[in-house]
């Protein structure tokens, strides 16, 4: 995706320089900024098509940014921290970042993630249907026979997230960490009451949500 617009979110002058350095050489254009509030107030002005985000920054947490950004936006998000265990690794793409690179780290490698994260977010189709449902995934609405579904953010990730996978079991567990983007740590209430709004905002649509015992939900044609 040529001429993507790239923020850089790190404290290391060497480090934040190499980057750009490299990710100009692929064609991108990228800005560069220190702090949180400086990436705040970057984004108010141009939203990037990606960011390449450190986790610990000298006004805050990287993964706490990224929290606040999954609120209201699905913008691919690259973390890149020297925090490089695997329980790391797994907390940071549960929080919601698309891709995890630890330091030290191979400027190639940097270059192939941005690209392949650019590449997934430009392939994701802007409206998905189903029978007399429509998605409209940039908007974030669904509407059920060219009506406004009315639906929740968090209603239509999780619808949305369903229907992709349209006969296909998915845990509670899996649903709550990729619609809210935190570890469920055990309590499924918040998926079961959207599961249950849901079910009445399909009435009518010729697809239900049906719970499987022991395995997860099903996105379905009623029978």
């Amino acid at each position: 995706m040529p001429n993507a617009a790239i923020l850089l979110v790190e404290d290391n002058p060497r480090i934040q320089l190499a980057n750009k350095d490299i990710l100009e050489l692929m064609g991108y254009e990228v800005a560069i900024v220190m702090s949180l509030a400086e990436a705040r107030a970057h984004m108010a002005v141009k939203m990037p098509d990606a960011i390449v985000l450190d986790i610990m920054l000298p006004d805050g947490n990287g993964l706490d940014f990224l929290a606040e950004l999954r609120r209201t936006s699905d913008l691919p998000v690259l973390l890149l921290t020297a925090l490089a265990s695997t329980d790391d690794t797994v907390n940071g793409l549960a929080r919601g970042a698309d891709d995890y690179l630890a330091k030290p780290y191979d400027y190639k490698v940097l270059a192939a993630r941005v690209e392949a994260l650019l590449r997934r977010a430009n392939t994701m189709p802007q409206m998905l249907h189903k029978g007399v449902l429509t998605f409209n995934v940039l908007s974030g609405q669904a509407f059920l026979r060219g009506e406004d579904m009315l639906l929740t953010q968090k209603e239509f990730s999780c619808l949305l997230l369903l229907a992709q996978n349209e006969n296909r079991s998915l845990s509670a567990e899996y649903l709550y960490e990729t619609v809210w983007r935190q570890p469920i740590v055990g309590d499924t209430q918040a998926v079961r009451s959207a599961v249950m709004r849901l079910r009445g905002k399909l009435d009518g649509s010729g697809y239900a949500i049906v719970r499987q015992r022991g395995m997860g939900y099903v996105f379905q044609r009623e029978i």
